[in-house]
Order: structure tokens, then C-alpha cells, then sequence
């Protein structure tokens, strides 16, 4: 098999609109792996519900989550590598949130933090209720034990387009990535889905050539382009399509199946 290292995104790629796991792409994954591939995710998930889609597809191996800012292998759940924040560097964010009444939380590798958890909102309890996540309330910087991988805010389209243009005006001091249309994620400088994609590469031995990656979205890019071969879903942004070499069906016409019996299998 050309490909060695098959990189999937979830939300909008892997999974269809009603978030789940069709059957032509779960035996199209597994033929992959039977023929040797190692397929990996490489999502915005937290690693907690990113393992049960592992789990479903009978993998092991690793998640890339939180946008690459951490490496997991599956069957330990050992963090492999992690970009540590500085939470204090966030003090001005969370002021901003806060003013504008835009939630947000704060991710280690395992744990997720909000601001009060008893007076979350309705969407945001339904947002963690989807994603079988049960977040904590947010203690002081210097209470936390594990290094801090990611900051979410999360609020509608409007907000998030005014809030990422106020945040690019700032001195760049975080990696700010649009991984959804409600959601803003910022992360260590070098915290990627292509850095996280080269540096498990490179543990693997297996080089950027026989590397494949499949994406939907903004935070796709880096890993569609360090790729070998970075192909696009058809449910992708115009700036998304342009940085993959090729574009596949979208993800609730089963384009990763498409693409990996196309690419992978043929």
C-alpha cells in the first residue's frame, strides 16, 4: 500500500451530519487496516470522545485531539506528546468572553473546565451531554495539575466571526484556529494538526510521502498539507479545497470510503 499513515478528521469527514459512523466507511477503514494501514484521527475532539469512535472501527493505535495539541495512544490512553499553554496568557480571552456573554471552556488532555458549571446554559449542557463530556468548574491557574492543551469558545456564527477578527488584531501569542462554525479554538503556537501529524510520522518511521489525510474544515489545512496526499471532503470550504490536492464526496455521501478505494485500495 502507497499510504502507510491515514490521517481522518471526525466531525464533517469521518462522521455523516447526524454524527454517526456509516458502514461503507467502517469497512472501508477496516480493509485499509487489514491491508496494513495505520488510520489514525486527527480531530478537535477531546481524546475521551474520540475513543469510542476507535473503539467502534476496532482500532488501536493513536487520536491526534484537540486540533493536534495532543497525542494519545489508544491502548493505554498514554499522552504520547502534549503543547502546554500558559493559562495566564488566557486571562485577557476569558475577560473577553465573559463581557460578551460567549461561553467557553479550558482542556488538559483528559479534563475539561468551565466557568461555573452549575449555571451553564441550556445549549451548553446539550453541547456536553452530545459529546459524552462532564465538565468541572474552573479552578485558579496555579490549582491545576496537568498541563492546559486548548481553549474553546463556543456561541453563534456572528459572534465567533467578531470575536476571531477582535483576536487576530492581538499580539499573537496563541495558535487560533476556526475548527467549526460555532466554535473559536486557541492553542500553544506550534499545537497543529499538521505538526502533530509530522512528529507522529516521524515516531513512526513512515515518511510525508506515504502520509494521507482526509479534512473538512479550516483546521484540516496544516494537516492536508503536510500530507502526501491531503484530499478535501465536497462539504469543504472553498479555502479548505484549495489547500488538498484532490476532493472527495462529502461526508454524508460516504467520501472517505470513496477516497480511501480510490487512493488506498485500487
Amino acid at each position: 500500500m502507497k499510504y502507510k499513515l491515514i490521517a481522518l478528521d471526525v466531525d464533517g469527514t469521518l462522521l455523516n451530519d447526524d454524527h454517526f459512523l456509516s458502514p461503507e466507511n467502517k469497512e472501508a477503514v477496516a480493509e485499509v487496516t487489514r491491508q496494513g494501514g495505520r488510520v489514525v484521527l486527527c480531530t478537535g475532539r477531546n481524546p475521551k470522545n474520540a475513543f469510542p469512535i476507535m473503539e467502534e472501527m476496532g482500532l488501536s493505535g493513536y487520536v491526534l485531539a484537540d486540533n493536534g495539541a495532543v497525542t494519545v495512544r489508544v491502548e493505554d490512553q498514554k499522552v504520547i506528546h502534549q503543547y502546554e499553554m500558559d493559562g495566564r496568557g488566557l486571562d485577557p480571552y476569558i475577560r473577553y468572553c465573559r463581557e460578551r456573554d460567549i461561553h467557553f471552556d479550558v482542556n488538559t488532555a483528559f479534563e475539561l473546565y468551565v466557568d461555573n458549571v452549575e449555571y451553564l446554559t441550556q445549549e451548553a449542557r446539550f453541547m456536553y451531554e452530545h459529546l459524552e463530556l462532564v465538565p468541572a468548574s474552573l479552578p485558579a491557574w496555579e490549582e491545576f495539575r496537568e498541563p492546559i492543551v486548548k481553549f474553546t469558545v463556543f456561541s453563534t456564527a456572528d459572534k465567533m466571526d467578531e470575536a476571531q477578527r477582535e483576536w487576530n488584531t492581538w499580539l499573537q501569542t496563541f495558535n487560533i484556529q476556526r475548527s467549526g462554525e460555532f466554535f473559536v479554538d486557541l492553542m500553544h503556537p506550534e499545537a497543529s494538526k499538521g505538526n502533530a501529524l509530522k512528529q507522529l510520522a516521524k515516531q513512526l518511521g513512515i515518511c510525508q510521502e506515504e502520509v494521507l489525510s482526509i479534512g473538512n474544515y479550516y483546521n484540516d489545512i496544516s494537516m492536508l498539507a503536510f500530507a502526501g496526499l491531503g484530499i478535501a471532503m465536497d462539504n469543504s470550504p472553498l479555502e479548505v479545497k484549495a489547500a488538498a490536492d484532490v476532493i472527495t464526496g462529502t461526508n454524508n455521501e460516504n467520501g472517505v470510503s470513496e477516497a480511501l478505494i480510490k487512493y488506498c485500495l485500487s
